[in-house]
């Protein structure tokens, strides 16, 4: 018969095998998404306005991809995400280029709160060609120096950076065909995570050969926030918007995304091993 004394030795050592025996709860990894407004999350604390009377049907792909981090989907993207359950964290912004993303110090908070084995998806390059707007235009350079202090930094903090080109806009369309309409910068993308040899996701292309296939009448009016007047709250007059997305556009770039990160097979550095 045990005493008090081995009563509770036999206690402590059954809590210490129920313990190694005990599935491990690890912290959920974070997918940080930082861009545009073809990435942005228009719901929550996007602004003061009201989304579903001031914002809706806008939506950026950002905004439908955490469904697409089901645990049920995680096993496709073993190559990137080494967890059982992740949290999409959507920064980015309308209006922000590389430049003016850092600028405002919204890099610096992303920076600030990455752990190892973290993502960062970064997809830029709308605004960056905006000659047009100064305020927050981005020449080819500087757009690429801007990339590699992304890429090098999410590095440093031992997360994986995965260089997106800018999804195109819905045009300029010839013969059926939609052409791409970032210039260079679509390539200049490409050759900074050449140099890096970081992850590289072609959304331009990807999204050009996915809205040629649907045709040109089919994305305008369900892909773009091409808008009959007296529909949408937010909208009593329409809209003619051929670079922002209805949901069920979002949810078809969010998913040349999703698709895309599966075919990736990125080198990590020591840091995020």
């Amino acid at each position: 018969m045990m005493n008090k004394k081995h009563s509770v030795i036999f206690l402590l050592i059954s809590c210490l095998a129920l313990a190694a025996f005990a599935p491990s709860r690890k912290k959920p990894v974070k997918v940080y998404l930082i861009g545009d407004s073809t990435v942005a999350d228009y719901t929550g604390d996007y602004d003061e306005k009201d989304y579903a009377q001031e914002r809706y049907p806008i939506t950026g792909w950002g905004q439908v991809f955490q469904p697409f981090m089901h645990p049920d989907s995680l096993s496709l993207i073993r190559n990137i995400l080494r967890a059982d359950s992740v949290v999409v964290i959507d920064k980015a912004r309308g209006g922000r280029s590389t430049r003016t993303f850092f600028e405002e110090g919204r890099w610096a908070e992303v920076y600030k709160a990455l752990q190892k084995g973290d993502v960062v998806l970064m997809q830029f390059g709308h605004n960056d060609a905006a000659e047009n707007k100064p305020e927050r235009y981005t020449n080819v350079a500087a757009y690429k120096e801007y990339l590699r202090l992304y890429v090098n930094q999410t590095r440093e903090k031992g997360a994986l950076p995965i260089i997106i080109t800018p999804v195109n806009r819905n045009y300029p369309w010839k013969d059926g065909q939609l052409s791409n309409v970032h210039g260079d910068y679509p390539q200049a993308a490409k050759d900074v995570a050449r140099e890096l040899n970081a992850p590289l996701l072609d959304l331009t292309q990807r999204s050009i050969d996915a809205f040629t296939a649907k045709g040109e009448d089919y994305v305008t009016s369900h892909y773009f926030m091409n808008l009959p007047a007296g529909t949408y709250a937010a909208y009593p007059d329409g809209q003619n918007d051929n670079t922002h997305f209805q949901p069920e556009g979002a949810k078809a770039v969010a998913q040349l995304v999703f698709d895309g990160l599966k075919q990736l097979k990125p080198t990590r550095t020591a840091a995020q091993k």
